[in-house]
């Protein structure tokens, strides 16, 4: 057969050969893994909309959680965000006229400034639906919010039904709101 001296170069060959395969492979596996944690932690249609608890203006906790049977529109916004300020009537307009069957828009700020900075907007504009405050927690929740606004409408079942990044039509968020009632 082999002699000891022969074998130790086959075994050290071979472990060199599954050391270099471990080192090449690696990076692969960290980027699946990294990959299935993300897609695990994502938000996406026909999935459960995580559910949060954060502050409205005067200090009152609000949940997601408390609109379940409800159709929710829910934005991701801020008060210097040009796109968002273009839809937030729109947004008005919906509460108005959904809120009788089952509508509600729920505003998620992302404004760093806080109320200072919210406050005087939702008074200047009339913003007749609930604005909360997000904080890191939610954003994280979320999958890390990047784009503003992002939206998502939430069926009576409390799952993503549509979600965008970025401004789309009045007509269709209309369209989905319709869908979803």
């Amino acid at each position: 057969m082999y002699s000891p001296a022969r074998r130790r170069v086959l075994t050290g060959i071979a472990l060199a050969c599954v050391a270099v395969g471990c080192y090449l492979l690696w990076p692969v596996v960290l980027h699946r893994t990294a990959q299935a944690i993300v897609e695990s932690r994502e938000v996406r249609p026909s999935k459960s909309a995580p559910d949060f608890s954060l502050k409205d203006a005067k200090g009152q906790r609000l949940r997601l959680s408390d609109y379940k049977g409800k159709v929710v529109l829910l934005n991701f916004w801020a008060t210097w965000c040009v796109p968002c300020r273009t839809e937030i009537p729109w947004l008005i307009d919906f509460e108005k006229e959904f809120q009788a069957r089952g509508f509600t828009v729920l505003g998620v700020s992302m404004d760093e400034d806080g109320w200072k900075a919210i406050n005087p907007y939702v008074a200047e504009h009339k913003i007749n639906y609930p604005i909360v405050l997000a904080n890191e927690e939610v954003n994280e929740l979320y999958g890390g919010i990047e784009a503003l606004p992002t939206t998502l409408l939430i069926g009576r079942d409390g799952k993503v039904a549509f979600m965008h990044g970025g401004l789309i039509s009045r007509e269709e968020y209309e369209k989905e709101i319709r869908q979803l009632l």
